[in-house]
């Protein structure tokens, strides 16, 4: 029966199987094999199979195929049985079934397309049950199988198969299978791999964290092919620095090591990726994030990149500090941009600090990396500008960071540490001093965080001391000041750093011996502090410690450091004026940690004294020793002042320091011999008793005869030098001396505060008549004292800035004699009222008592003001001299209230004009002294963060002088709206400042036409109206218009004063507006071609003829920086607009934002300065005034070429219409500004013709260079209006007005070369011409989109109503122009 219904017997699928193995061989095929009939049998067979056999079936049957054509047939079906038991999981995933697969691979191309199409259909519609790794593989046999679909034009079917593929759901497995194959799809267009890419990185948050490196992998893999390699970098750093920020636990840091690893090796495989990864970042700041950082920072290990990816992170971070910093003082950028440019400045220290603290996780290749970009950063020298931003802000500045990161660093990783200190070593040696300071700032930060790592790096240390002979003097002192805290757990290093000053107290270098002496002083010191902290510890744990604990205390073991640098200090008593100083200043610090030590120090300094004061003699002080004469000049060689100084602290501060000592001596069970303190007190009972003798000799003594006193035989001029030294040493002294009475006063009895008073007033007189021989100033109004830095300054007489500028009297004692002054001309004024018999007598003589001591105070506290910031913030004199400013505040306020000028006092002066009118001036002249120490108080409280106690001074003082009933009627805004939206304090006491104090003193001034005491307040206004917003600011500058409308003055510094005072303090954009109104009403004043000037300006009267010029040079000046801050939004708009083209990993409301706000307010801002700018052109300008216009009006016209160039479409891209806003400015401008500029400049042309004939050349050269270049910057804006005219179809330039004169030659008179002028006219215009026909030759083979950069220099368009290259007549420079102007032409393009 089977052989009649099977004519060639059937083969069983094991017979198969074998047949396949045992081929090739001599005899065919068996018949079964060659009969079509066979083919249904064939494939039956798969599905009565084991699974275990189908695979190896399968495979046999595709082995046979090649071997006879009549198998062929049944591949199709094979195919999608075999391809259908795959997907129904009922064959095994092992070796056989994946090589089956691979198999097919050879075989599809003989399959019919609608067996593929069927084919592609089954796995597609299977690709939901794809579950694991095993499964995807079927997908290998996709790619071949659509990419044949795809050649027989059936480009539909492909498309709606990749749709499908691209909308299903990806399982893990499914998505790493995707993107190994996904190369292999050729036939995918851009557009499609980006689709591709982008479902690949939305599916990436489904896959297991573990498995998330090997997929990245894969996909750098994908990008070195050349599959859309930007789009992977970018979806890589978005999902790891974006999708994965909020998962923070270990394995999502340790997977994005391994990720690091994985770009730092792909990047090194195929460096086409690394310039792609920098071309991304180097865009947009606003894409850095915590792993872009980390990626860069791995890149930058690669030494191709290492230079690029540090420059671009030093850049970025730049960049968004000056952002911050610009968005910070702009006032036309909305609040909300400046919160955004803050933010991303904050974003972006966290994100580096962030990848600095996250570096141990995997990632430990990017620590040499973090240690160059943490030095980079340490050693950036913008950290000045940055001060006041990180202050306001709460930003760390970029040396801030750097420290931070390299501090962060030596604690994590433990083989980062001896680089850290070799780089700080080497730096140190090698750098410049402003660089060496911050790296020794790190340092000291290192010592103070991980004093016991250092302790192993001792060695290095002690090599970096070798070199303390020849560092810059501030690096020396620091370096002692790094390595103190250190020195108290090394033994070695204290006694090496002692080695290497006592080597350097031998030196004769003035600068080494100033370190030296600092680092002895402050070794001193820090041993005192640490001897002093022991006792307490000892002091506080052993309260009943027996006998032998006690002897075991270490401060009594061994010689102090006093004792064993007794010699080196002597000899700094035989060196420098400014050595001695150093060491005067560290003995009262030293005294301030261990008053007990007072008498060490008096033994140490009375022999010394005593050699310039003689008890018995009738000249005590032998100020003619403390002067030499060196090279032929004279210098100081004994501050005797500063020796006096140091010695009345230190027995101010010993009553102090004598119960707290003997406690402390007897709680240790030990006492000083009855010799020790006798010999204790013998030392400061000299130094008291010298004092007080000093103190009568002054009172008495002959200013003169001590001056005079010499024995040498010397020139006129050495002794006239020798007098004002000896004048300016004796004016130190009375200052310590008024200091020492000012600290008596408080506590002595009223009989005594009189003797006082009037010993003070004695050498207040005193002081006044040395002023004579070192003050080199000619008027009244100034400072006494600063004067005679004029000599001090000089190089031979050894004293510093922060010497010359400061006073020896402390804050209390300034505050004390403001008082003593008060009181003492109330009481004048009180006997006057009781005795009217000498009246007038003894009210001028109080009078005059009281301004003169007014005024040695008041020179003495501006002097002290302004060195408070020279002080360092750990310097303890800092807190004994200077104290608290605050508490100047009071006084400073009530002095100004008494100074002030009032009506009856006007009167009084009437009564007796000579001694009336001096007094007023005298008084006057302390009034504008107080306001100046006032502006300088106030400018300390603002710049200090720590001093923001004395505006609360000042308005608690201001309130108390008003009284309550005053205070409810600050400001309506006050209580109610503002005080609602802020919590900024100091912002409230500046406007209660403003309210209570400001206004009613600017009043009265301008009431008593106080002119230079406005100027004052106008700057203090100015200076603290800044810290004000919102309707504060508004208010204040309502108040501020009000006042210049109704200020009539003809002082024309004072209405610069009054007029800068308005513009500053209005806001933004109120203070344009108000330039505007001040322009126009110039106009009417200064007059112009078509109408007569007038003498006073009707709205502003202090626009006057003698006030004119300078008002309008004001208003240049304050136009200017605004035209300069506009370089910044061009350049911020470029570079967001080259970020949105190449959609760099940000959506599109972030990416547009910011250019539509920005270009908003650069249109609106524009359109300003022409409405500032435009009445200029018909003002009748001095010479200066016109060319400050010319260059502002250049800058203006290059930034308008370069906002212009930015609306040009690149090539391949749409044209877009530009905004109403900047067609509106185009117009305005063309109409208000360019046609006026031409002919204001033909109006000087004009006038250069009659210089020139008066000879005046260097004015004709200045303006030869400015009206070139500013035509030159106006037909390059032009040029590119043009190119986007043709681009948008709508016409810009037909209110343009044509350039008549490009030579710009000096004309000779019409008489003589009438002739030659037509025809030069005529060659021009021929000239012009011609270019413009070569230009539209080449404008026609331009695409709408191009940017001009091949273009030559176009000249300005004829205003025709179209725009066509046959209408526009364009006119390019001639040959010589172009020429001279090749390099203008390079900066321009570059720039924009």
């Amino acid at each position: 029966m089977a052989t009649a219904s099977h004519p060639n017997p059937p083969l069983t699928a094991t017979e198969i199987i074998a047949l396949a193995q045992t081929h090739p061989h001599p005899h065919p095929l068996p018949p079964f094999l060659l009969s079509q009939s066979s083919h249904q049998t064939l494939i039956s067979l798969l599905h009565s199979l084991p699974s275990s056999s189908i695979s190896l079936y399968t495979s046999s049957l595709l082995s046979l195929i090649p071997l006879s054509p009549s198998l062929s047939p049944i591949l199709p079906s094979l195919l999608l049985s075999y391809i259908s038991l795959f997907l129904s999981h009922s064959l095994p995933r092992d070796r056989t079934s994946l090589s089956t697969l691979q198999l097919f691979h050879s075989h599809l191309d003989t399959v019919p397309v609608p067996e593929l199409i069927k084919l592609s259909e089954l796995i597609i519609s299977s690709l939901s049950k794809i579950k694991e790794s095993e499964d995807a593989q079927i997908l290998d046999v996709l790619p071949n199988c659509l990419d044949l679909i795809y050649k027989s034009n059936e480009r539909k079917c492909v498309d709606s198969t990749i749709d499908r593929v691209i909308l299903s759901d990806w399982s893990k497995a499914l998505l790493v299978k995707i993107v190994s194959v996904v190369y292999e799809f050729r036939f995918l267009n851009k557009e499609r791999c980006r689709e591709f890419v982008d479902k690949v990185f939305d599916e990436m948050g489904n896959v297991e964290l573990q498995d998330l490196p090997s997929l990245v992998y894969q996909l750098l893999v994908l990008a070195s092919k050349g599959f859309c390699k930007r789009e992977v970098i970018e979806g890589i750093l978005v999902f790891f620095g974006c999708k994965l920020e909020g998962k923070g636990s270990s394995t999502v840091r340790q997977v994005e090591g391994t990720v690091l690893l994985h770009v730092n090796f792909a990047v090194k495989q195929d460096p086409s990726l690394g310039h792609e990864l920098i071309g991304i970042l180097r865009c947009d700041v606003r894409v850095f994030n915590y792993f872009v950082v980390a990626v860069l920072l791995s890149v930058a290990r690669i030494r191709r990149f290492n230079d690029s990816a540090m420059g671009i992170l030093k850049a970025t971070l730049a960049n968004a500090y000056k952002d911050c910093k610009f968005a910070g003082v702009c006032k036309w950028l909305p609040d909300d941009l400046k919160e955004e440019y803050l933010q991303t400045a904050l974003v972006l220290e966290k994100a580096i600090l962030r990848a600095v603290n996250e570096s141990n996780y995997g990632r430990e290749h990017i620590v040499p990396s973090i240690v160059r970009f943490g030095f980079v950063l340490l050693e950036s020298l913008d950290e000045g500008s940055q001060k006041g931003l990180c202050k306001s802000h709460g930003l760390m500045g970029s040396q801030k960071l750097g420290m931070q990161m390299l501090k962060c660093l030596f604690e994590v990783h433990d083989m980062a540490r001896n680089e850290i200190i070799e780089q700080c070593k080497f730096r140190i040696l090698s750098a410049k001093p402003e660089q060496s300071l911050a790296i020794m700032r790190l340092l000291c930060c290192l010592v103070q965080c991980s004093p016991y790592p250092m302790l192993e790096y001792v060695s290095h240390l002690k090599e970096l001391l070798d070199y303390f002979t020849y560092m810059n003097g501030k690096v020396a002192i620091h370096l002692v000041d790094a390595l103190l805290p250190l020195t108290r757990l090394s033994r070695d290093l204290r006694d090496y750093t002692i080695l290497v000053v006592r080597k350097a107290m031998f030196r004769r270098e003035d600068l080494v011996l100033e370190a030296a002496t600092s680092a002895i002083m402050k070794l001193i010191l820090a041993e005192k502090k640490a001897r002093k902290n022991v006792l307490n510890s000892f002091e506080e744990s052993s309260s009943q410690a027996s006998c032998s604990q006690q002897a075991e205390v270490p401060c009594g073991i061994g010689v102090g450091l006093f004792q064993e640098f007794n010699g080196l200090l002597q000899r700094c008593l035989y060196r420098q004026a400014k050595v001695k100083e150093i060491m005067y200043d560290g003995f009262v610090e030293l005294i301030l940690v261990d008053p007990s030590f007072s008498g060490s120090v008096f033994d140490f300094l009375l022999p010394h004294f005593l050699q310039f004061y003689k008890e018995d003699a009738e000249i005590q002080l032998k100020i003619n020793q403390c002067l030499k004469l060196e090279n032929g000049k004279i210098c100081i060689h004994e501050p005797l002042d500063c020796l006096l100084s140091c010695i009345s602290w230190i027995l101010l501060m010993q009553p102090l320091g004598k119960s707290d000592a003997s406690d402390a001596r007897h709680s240790f069970g030990f006492s000083l011999t009855q010799e020790n303190e006798a010999g204790k007190n013998f030392f400061g009972e000299s130094f008291s008793r010298a004092l007080s003798k000093t103190r009568n000799f002054l009172r008495t003594a002959n200013f003169e005869d001590l001056l005079g006193e010499t024995q040498d035989a010397h020139s006129a001029q050495v002794k006239e030098e020798k007098k004002k030294y000896s004048a300016w040493i004796l004016s130190g002294i009375l200052e310590v001396v008024v200091n020492i009475i000012t600290t008596e006063f408080e506590k002595a009895t009223e009989v005594k505060k009189l003797d006082l008073e009037k010993e003070l007033l004695k050498y207040v007189d005193v002081y006044a008549s040395l002023e004579k021989y070192f003050s080199s100033g000619t008027g009244k109004r100034g400072i006494v004292r600063s004067t005679a830095t004029q000599i001090s300054s000089k190089p031979e007489t050894g004293r510093t800035t922060l010497f010359k500028e400061r006073t020896l009297l402390a804050s209390t004692s300034i505050g004390q004699l403001f008082q003593i002054a008060l009181g003492l001309y109330e009481r004048g004024s009180n006997s006057t009222a009781t005795s009217q018999n000498h009246s007038q007598s003894s009210m001028r003589e109080s009078s005059i008592q009281c301004f003169k001591l007014l005024l040695f105070a008041l020179n003495a506290s501006l002097r002290l003001i302004k060195s408070f910031s020279a002080a360092g913030k750990d310097d303890k004199l800092k807190s004994l001299v200077y104290g608290e400013l605050k508490l100047l505040s009071s006084p400073m306020l009530k002095l100004i209230r008494f100074l002030k000028l009032s009506p009856n006092t006007m009167a009084d002066h009437k009564k007796n004009e000579t001694k009336g009118k001096k007094d007023a001036e005298d008084r006057q002249e302390l009034f504008h002294l107080a306001l100046v120490c006032l502006k300088e108080l106030i400018a300390t409280a603002l710049q200090c963060p720590e001093q923001e106690g004395i505006m609360k001074e000042l308005v608690s003082e201001a309130i108390f002088e008003n009284g309550p009933k005053d205070v409810p009627h600050v400001d309506s805004v006050d209580e109610c709206e503002v005080e609602n939206r802020t919590d900024d304090q100091t912002e409230i006491s500046v406007y209660k400042f403003i309210q209570l104090i400001i206004k009613p003193i600017f009043s009265e001034l301008l009431a008593a036409s106080s002119f230079q005491e406005m100027e004052v307040l106008c700057d203090i206004t100015m200076s603290i109206g800044t810290k004000l917003s919102g309707e504060r600011r508004r208010s204040l500058g309502d108040w501020a218009l009000h006042i210049c409308k109704s200020c009539d003055v003809k002082n024309s510094k004072i209405a610069k004063s009054v007029f800068n005072f308005v513009y500053s303090l209005s806001p933004s954009p109120n203070d344009l507006a108000v330039a505007e109104d001040v322009a126009k009403e110039l106009l009417k004043v200064m007059g112009s071609d078509t109408g007569s000037p007038l003498t006073k300006s009707e709205i502003y009267p202090l626009l006057q003829v003698s006030t004119e010029n300078i008002v309008a040079s004001s208003v240049l000046h304050l136009i200017e920086p605004i035209v300069v801050d506009m370089d910044w939004f061009t350049t911020k708009l470029k570079s967001y607009l080259a970020a949105n083209q190449k959609s760099i990993m940000l959506d599109e409301n972030d990416r547009q934002a910011p250019v539509l706000a920005l270009e908003q307010i650069f249109y609106t801002t524009a359109e300003a300065v022409v409405k500032v700018l435009s009445p200029f052109l018909s003002m009748n300008l001095k010479d200066p005034q016109a060319e400050h216009l010319l260059r502002v009006a250049t800058r203006f016209y290059k930034n308008l070429a370069r906002i212009s160039k930015l609306q040009i479409a690149p090539k391949g891209c749409k044209p877009v219409l530009p905004s109403h806003s900047y067609l509106k400015l185009v117009e305005i401008t063309c109409k208000d500004l360019t046609a006026p500029l031409y002919r204001f400049v033909d109006v000087m042309q004009q006038n250069q013709q009659e210089s020139a004939r008066k000879g005046i050349l260097n004015k004709i050269k200045r303006e030869n260079r400015c009206i070139p270049e500013l035509i030159f910057q106006i037909e390059d804006y032009e040029k590119y209006l043009i190119l986007l005219s043709k681009a948008i179809k709508i016409n810009l330039l037909r209110h343009a007005k044509r350039s008549t004169s490009r030579d710009f030659r000096i004309r000779e008179s019409d008489d003589s070369n009438g002739q030659e002028g037509t025809e030069n006219h005529q060659a021009n215009e021929n000239n012009d011409d011609s270019a413009a026909e070569e230009a539209e030759d080449d404008d026609a083979t331009e695409e709408p989109g191009d940017n001009g950069h091949d273009l030559e220099e176009p000249g300005s368009p004829v205003a025709d109503d179209s725009v066509s290259d046959d209408e526009n007549g364009l006119n390019f420079p001639s040959a010589k122009r172009t020429k001279t102007t090749n390099k203008v032409v390079q900066d321009s393009d570059d720039e924009s």
